[in-house]
């Protein structure tokens, strides 16, 4: 299995699942890369020259990133009656990883495609829920919860409900169960991570160690427990804080409901998100300096200088260095690279076992399987869809992984993809028309061991002076919850200190 192989290069491209040849009887597909950033995040990182302002902005207030840290910044100043503020947002759609597209069969998302039902605690998620329509009363819309069939998993040559593994190793799963009760019955495992998180011996240590420490030894349940870092933080389990692992089962009160999901995944927080704060925000606002004068902030784009009396910087952290004048790196942040993609398919492929789900996951695939856009539509019956496939490459150190990204060409990812779907569906290629596919070098930040407790990342959740971090890499791992927190607290803090 995939987890206890060490790829190197040459075995990684050589691979089965990546062989970039079509063959000469495929039907012709189209596509291309699309929402690629990183020609300016180059720029960023070699600091090259960028056009001097025009016009000068005093603002009390300006918010720097435009995803969800961001946005939840705007949406609780706006909510405290602060209205005299900016967004800036280097891309031309704000979202950041909750970005999401459209097609004439569905919208779709780009990366973030679901919220798990917030618990009882989470008042921020509730409360943001019950103020876009969607939760009243104490009771969730029966429309944004996720229909049935959730998920299943293609394992022996079929397709089974559920993503755990049918296996015979029930005793170590229910060991397994019993070990994550007692840690989540100890309080310290919590959405936001610091309403509950205490420095711990586990974050030495790996999420595979602790697995072997515990002497876990199915086969599948490791699989299950690596599937479930690749998904959340973009790792192998040997790569991810075992804190950290243990908390993405022990975090949550086990729910039958949700998550909560939509067509175009968390696109449609955003899009409303949007709605609500858009007089706000500017996007292909590229802040390429931030500078101190005195007592205020001098934020720099290729338009508008703005001077301001505080920022929050809700971009990804690492770019602090780069932005930010006297601004040490951020040592210690780790950023997965993913690639996703959307397939458009004029029919439904062939497939053995149980019944189409939204999340479709491969047994022993290096990528993380797909999910159906056209899943929660109401139509009784649906033949062309749309497909988002995820892939976060977690098998490769990161720098690696991104030169892969960027070396190879369209046509050898559309190849990847479509050869590991080939895997459950072996007439994929007679079904798909449309293939875009979206590089994202630094999708989000990794647990790594030694991360989550460590003196570099506690260096970041304080303060510069009028100078306030707010991304999701905080909280050392990317969900909703946590981007929202950070955004929050950012602005809450400012509204105290005024």
């Amino acid at each position: 299995m995939e987890r206890d192989r060490a790829l190197t290069r040459r075995g990684f491209i050589a691979a089965p699942a990546l062989l970039g040849l079509s063959r000469k009887t495929d039907r012709p597909i189209n596509g291309s890369f699309v929402n690629d950033a990183f020609p300016t995040g180059h720029r960023l990182r070699d600091r090259a020259t960028f056009t001097k302002p025009s016009r000068q902005v005093r603002l009390p207030i300006v918010i720097v990133g435009g995803g969800i840290a961001g946005l939840s910044a705007a949406w609780r100043l706006d909510k405290r009656g602060i209205h005299d503020f900016v967004l800036l947002e280097m891309e031309p759609h704000p979202g950041g990883n909750s970005r999401w597209g459209e097609n004439k069969i569905s919208k779709f998302p780009w990366a973030a495609h679901y919220v798990p039902v917030p618990a009882k605690g989470e008042s921020l998620a509730r409360e943001l829920f019950e103020e876009l329509g969607v939760f009243r009363d104490g009771k969730w819309d029966e429309r944004v919860l996720c229909f049935d069939p959730q998920e299943r998993l293609f394992i022996h040559g079929r397709w089974q409900e559920g993503i755990e593994p049918d296996t015979s190793d029930r005793e170590e799963y229910r060991r397994f169960n019993d070990k994550i009760k007692e840690f989540r019955a100890s309080g310290e495992f919590t959405i936001p991570t610091e309403r509950g998180a205490k420095p711990s011996g586990l974050d030495r240590m790996s999420m595979a160690d602790w697995m072997a420490e515990q002497r876990f030894t199915s086969p599948a349940l490791r699989w299950y427990i690596n599937y479930a870092c690749r998904d959340d933080y973009g790792a192998l389990a040997k790569d991810t804080s075992a804190w950290a692992g243990i908390h993405y089962f022990a975090a949550r009160e086990p729910e039958e409901k949700g998550p909560l999901t939509w067509p175009e995944g968390n696109g449609w927080i955003t899009q409303r998100l949007i709605q609500k704060l858009g007089r706000y925000i500017q996007t292909g606002a590229v802040v390429y300096r931030i500078t101190r004068d005195a007592t205020k902030l001098r934020i720099f784009t290729e338009r508008t200088e703005f001077i301001a009396d505080h920022v929050i910087f809700a971009a990804p952290t690492f770019l602090a260095s780069y932005l930010i004048e006297g601004t040490p790196a951020a040592t210690g942040f780790q950023y997965s690279p993913w690639l996703t993609a959307n397939l458009t398919l004029d029919r439904i492929p062939e497939q053995k076992g149980a019944e189409p789900a939204w999340d479709n996951v491969i047994y022993d695939s290096p990528a993380l399987g797909y999910v159906n856009a056209t899943h929660m539509s109401l139509a009784t019956h649906t033949e062309r869809t749309v497909w988002t496939f995820y892939w976060s490459l977690a098998e490769y150190p990161p720098a690696d992984a991104r030169r892969l990204l960027l070396d190879k060409d369209w046509n050898y990812w559309k190849e990847a993809i479509l050869n590991d779907l080939s895997r459950a569906h072996p007439d994929i290629r007679q079904c798909v028309s449309h293939i875009d596919i979206m590089r994202l070098g630094h999708a989000m930040v990794r647990p790594a061991p030694g991360f989550m407790f460590s003196r570099e990342r506690q260096y970041w959740l304080k303060p510069q002076g009028n100078l306030h971090f707010a991304n999701s890499d905080l909280s050392g791992f990317s969900i909703f919850e946590e981007a929202q927190y950070r955004g929050v607290e950012a602005a809450e803090r400012i509204r105290r200190s005024t």
